[in-house]
């Protein structure tokens, strides 16, 4: 089921997700996709002065951004769309699967607070699965797929290093088909799209697919965890 249609049954799910929500406080791990506790990168970026980007995708950004907007060291967390033009970073084309974007989020950083293989670490343990291949739990095609957008030379060897190391620990049960390359591009999404999570945390298809990774996130990277979100309103956001 796509996330299109799964939005479409959410009125008559109401009181479905109200129980999804309930057993999260249980067992906050069952969700679409479950996290895995996996090490820290043994090859990380190097903590400079200054606010750092990272962009990276990994299925519907609502739940990726809200897992970013609750890590502390996070300045902005927006969502966007990356891997194609700017004619055509545009939800309705996006969703066709046809114009080389991929549903992604900007993040920007302080590296004093968090470093970039943090945050790394967090998106592959939280944030999706990045053993699926184009798709994201009810999500499928190629605007959900596993992928790192890198605006250096750094980061590009420390993402393919981490690659690299949790596939020879096997940390998963499949190979990692993230791919890694050159950040050409980030197009803000549309403002409906900003601060989904927070602003809707009982649409069933967020309580089912992304609290869990909130509630993850609280519960793996506890220091690196901040109860109140960053949330994108009021900050201006530019392509």
């Amino acid at each position: 089921m796509s996330r299109r249609q799964f939005t479409r049954l959410s009125l008559c799910a109401a009181a479905l997700g109200a129980l999804a929500i309930s057993a999260f406080v249980v067992a906050p791990s069952l969700a679409a996709e479950d996290a895995v506790v996996i090490p820290a990168p043994v090859m990380d970026a190097q903590a400079t002065d200054g606010i750092q980007i990272a962009v990276i995708a990994g299925g519907c950004f609502w739940g990726v951004q809200g897992v970013f907007q609750h890590t502390a060291g996070v300045v902005n967390a927006v969502s966007g769309y990356a891997g194609g033009s700017k004619t055509t970073a545009d939800y309705t084309m996006v969703s066709t699967g046809s114009t080389g974007h991929a549903e992604s989020v900007q993040i920007k950083y302080d590296p004093k607070k968090i470093s970039y293989g943090k945050i790394l670490q967090i998106f592959f343990s939280v944030a999706h699965d990045p053993t699926q291949l184009n798709r994201q739990g009810p999500d499928s095609g190629t605007q959900y797929r596993s992928a790192i957008f890198t605006t250096s030379d750094e980061q590009k060897k420390v993402a393919d290093a981490y690659i690299a190391q949790l596939n020879a620990a096997k940390v998963y049960k499949k190979p990692i088909v993230t791919k890694v390359g050159p950040l050409e591009g980030f197009y803000a999404a549309e403002a409906y799209h900003q601060d989904y999570l927070t602003l809707h945390p009982t649409q069933p298809y967020i309580a089912f697919n992304d609290i869990p990774k909130v509630e993850n996130l609280k519960k793996i990277f506890a220091e690196n965890y901040i109860e109140k979100p960053t949330l994108v309103s009021g900050v201006k956001v530019t392509n």
